[in-house]
């Protein structure tokens, strides 16, 4: 018989500040955070409003607005006039994109030395264990994950 001990919440975000950490530091050398990659990533795939991509990056309006703001100081992205008088669209700049694709090698670094420090074998069962757990936890139908 199995004997669970330890709080499985605890373990995950220690795991999750340590593989977050390591991202951070090879991040860094690109002058970006990891949110801030993530976010050129989302704007790098063309043209949307703020309401869409807050929606796609599964965070709020406000934070959205707060995260955006460095990037469009840098000028890695633009808010632009949306398709009637109302609304805005967000637009990655040529030194986005550029900016983006540096931060897309160092987080290539990134993945590769934490296969490296792992082992592909571990990797992929972390991968494979944590797919089949957000399966199992994933809330039925009804969309609950998106808030």
């Amino acid at each position: 018989e199995l004997k669970l001990q330890g709080c499985t919440n605890l373990k995950l975000r220690q795991l999750m500040r340590r593989v977050a950490h390591h991202y951070d530091l090879e991040m860094a050398k690109a002058g970006l955070k990891t949110t801030q990659y993530s976010l050129l990533s989302f704007v790098l795939r063309g043209p949307m409003r703020p309401g869409e991509l807050a929606r796609d990056m599964k965070m709020s309006a406000s934070t959205l607005t707060r995260n955006l703001k460095p990037l469009i100081d840098a000028g890695w992205i633009e808010l632009t006039a949306g398709s009637d008088g109302r609304s805005r669209t967000v637009v990655l700049t040529a030194a986005g994109r550029a900016k983006r694709d540096e931060a897309r090698a160092r987080w290539k670094t990134a993945q590769e030395q934490l296969n490296a420090l792992l082992g592909a074998e571990r990797v992929l069962a972390l991968h494979t264990l944590v797919n089949e757990s957000l399966e199992l936890l994933s809330p039925t139908e009804s969309g609950a994950d998106d808030e």
